[in-house]
């Protein structure tokens, strides 16, 4: 499994971020509505009344978008610039207001959307306040000046979006190069203890929700000590080294390898037993294949649990897992112990493991 995950095309950035965008937007807006409704001097009390519950509703929303945010359903972050787009453009159309102040409202929506969503979504809301403006400016103003003072707007809301997108593409590289340099060992290039932790939660709520299998297989080099005591340090490293490139060819697409420390590493990955066997072996045949080592290709240990076959919860896969890394150890290294039946791999018959067992 990659360290680095792809944005999806309709990507919530900071949902605390948004939240507290569209909570100070309502928070604004709402006497700001009560309060022009009430100094209209052709106010009647029907509009106060509308304006007035506008008003609380707005007051409601702002609350809950800074107390719940996570209550709000998801697609009314999408849906907030294009809302107060159209809000926008109705009330400055049905006013006949084509001043530079009432454009500079389409601000929020579109920092919004270069700040919080996606770069598909934002030009989505660009084009919403092209049309929106342009239906206002060339009614009230007329084409020739119109158009001039359309294209005026478009630019500065085209560079105002593009600004703010660059900075936050940015900010979203630095975040990325801080978050695999904590979730990646620093020898291997192998996603660390921190990053196997989190993995093994959403991995095993994954085989819960679709009744799917889930294998651990703990790893450990045999005479590790030895070859560190005889060859040195560095030699050991490319020792480590050399199995984690290994782990990473069997990985597969959804799987995990990662180090724990020292020279324990674990292989996460969704499938059963029979085939968790199999990548086993492929991981023990790929490590045989390395003949650039001074002390030869290191042997390994490994232990073997899945989920829900041998156990029930994470954390008694990983007990079970070393474990039967423990039997392999004991009874003469360089094995396979299989949780719940205790095969070594070298006693059972070869094939060819498929994922979807």
């Amino acid at each position: 499994m990659s360290l680095r995950v792809r944005a999806p095309a309709y990507e919530l950035r900071d949902l605390h971020g948004a939240s507290r965008a569209v909570a100070y937007l309502t928070l604004a807006a709402a006497p700001y509505v009560f309060v022009t409704s009430y100094i209209d001097p052709g106010v009647n009390l029907i509009t106060l009344i509308v304006a007035g519950v506008i008003s609380v509703l707005m007051a409601f929303a702002s609350v809950l978008c800074f107390r719940r945010p996570t209550a709000v359903p998801r697609v009314s972050w999408f849906i907030a610039p294009i809302l107060a787009t159209s809000v926008v453009a109705g009330l400055n159309f049905a006013t006949h207001d084509a001043s530079t102040g009432s454009q500079l409202f389409y601000l929020w929506p579109i920092l919004y959307a270069a700040n919080f969503l996606s770069r598909r979504v934002l030009i989505l809301n660009l084009l919403l306040v092209y049309a929106g403006d342009a239906a206002t400016v060339f009614a009230v103003l007329g084409p020739r000046r119109g158009a001039s003072d359309w294209v005026a707007m478009v630019l500065a809301m085209t560079m105002s979006a593009t600004v703010v997108q660059s900075l936050r593409a940015r900010a979203d590289r630095l975040r990325d190069v801080l978050e695999r340099q904590a979730n990646a060992d620093h020898l291997t290039g192998l996603a660390n203890r921190r990053y196997f932790d989190d993995a093994l939660v959403a991995e095993g709520a994954w085989a819960r929700r679709t009744d799917g299998s889930l294998a651990l297989l703990t790893i450990d080099l045999d005479h590790f000590k030895a070859i560190n005591d005889t060859f040195g340090h560095a030699e050991g490293d490319r020792v480590l080294q050399a199995v984690a490139d290994a782990m990473r060819k069997v990985a597969g697409e959804t799987g995990v390898a990662a180090r724990l420390g020292g020279d324990e590493f674990v292989m996460l990955r969704r499938m059963g037993r029979r085939a968790a066997v199999g990548v086993a072996d492929a991981l023990r045949s790929a490590i045989a294949d390395r003949t650039d080592l001074l002390g030869g290709a290191p042997g390994v240990s490994i232990g073997i649990a899945v989920l829900p076959g041998d156990v029930s919860t994470v954390e008694d896969l990983v007990a079970a897992s070393d474990a039967a890394l423990y039997e392999a150890k004991t009874s003469g290294r360089g094995r396979v112990s299989v949780a719940g039946e205790r095969h070594n791999v070298d006693q059972m018959p070869s094939f060819v493991p498929d994922p979807r067992l």
